[in-house]
């Protein structure tokens, strides 16, 4: 099908490893970790990511997450979130590799417990130490276009800004600032936190980003299989769609079936 090759000839690269979902989902306030394994499954995500502080894939001893998600077929990727400072995140994201062998991580540094906005100067502390140590970091930041710049020249492999606070599910508040951003780095852009439902993808991805993260909205959905469903197709849609080009928006209406041949009324 037409559908089918548009899409594999269309692959998120991120550090070498190619992706065929622009959907990445979390691991956080599912009622269970089979949920959370069905949620994947319809979701068609290829990446996970997993806060370390609350879920476990550290302790092989007590329920894990890896018993119910195969890393041989997902890209795990564990998250600092609950971290307030660089060494933290850095602690944390050691401890991670230590226990699972996985270099990759989404790093968080939160600046502030009321809008869990990033603390960016510590994120991008953090970010450069970690890169030395031969981690693969995908920050989490604040949709600041020069800050993006800064991340991925200290080595980061992609820029995760956010469209809205963490868990708002307001939906993209500022799209100058994502394309911005895009035009600033040449790593990919994953869009974080801040998407409600399937309905907010498709206007996010037809900027051109790379990527959705998103965990609340599926989380809390009141079926968050077929809500992850609607998000394979919403992501889809929305990456076609940019693809595509859309026609130009304009002030006046402008008649859709041709005029020529019509005759001539004064």
């Amino acid at each position: 099908m037409l559908e089918e090759k548009l899409l594999e000839e269309d692959y998120l690269e991120i550090a070498g490893k190619v992706f065929r979902s622009r959907l990445i989902i979390g691991s956080g306030k599912f009622k269970s970790f089979q949920e959370n394994k069905e949620v994947l499954e319809a979701s068609g995500a290829e990446m996970i990511t997993v806060a370390v502080r609350r879920v476990n894939i550290t302790d092989r001893s007590k329920e894990n997450l890896l018993d119910y998600i195969d890393p041989t077929k997902y890209q795990i990727l564990p998250n600092t979130a609950g971290c307030y400072t660089a060494e933290e995140a850095i602690k944390t994201a050691m401890l991670a590799r230590e226990a699972t062998g996985i270099e990759w991580v989404k790093l968080e540094v939160i600046g502030d417990q009321k809008t869990l906005l990033p603390d960016m100067e510590e994120t991008l502390k953090a970010a450069k130490f970690l890169v030395k140590e031969g981690f693969v970091v995908l920050p989490y930041i604040f949709d600041d276009p020069i800050y993006a710049k800064k991340f991925e020249d200290a080595g980061c492999v992609a820029v995760m800004p956010l469209a809205a606070p963490i868990g708002s599910g307001l939906g993209m508040q500022n799209p100058y600032n994502l394309i911005f951003i895009k035009e600033a780095v040449s790593v990919p852009v994953i869009v974080d936190a801040g998407i409600g439902s399937a309905a907010d993808i498709p206007p996010v991805m037809e900027l051109g980003v790379d990527a959705i993260l998103t965990n609340t909205a599926l989380a809390e959905a009141k079926d968050p299989v077929k809500m992850a469903i609607a998000m394979k197709y919403a992501v889809i849609a929305g990456r076609l769609s940019y693809l595509a080009g859309r026609m130009p928006k304009r002030t006046y209406a402008v008649p859709s079936s041709p005029l020529k041949g019509l005759p001539y009324k004064t």
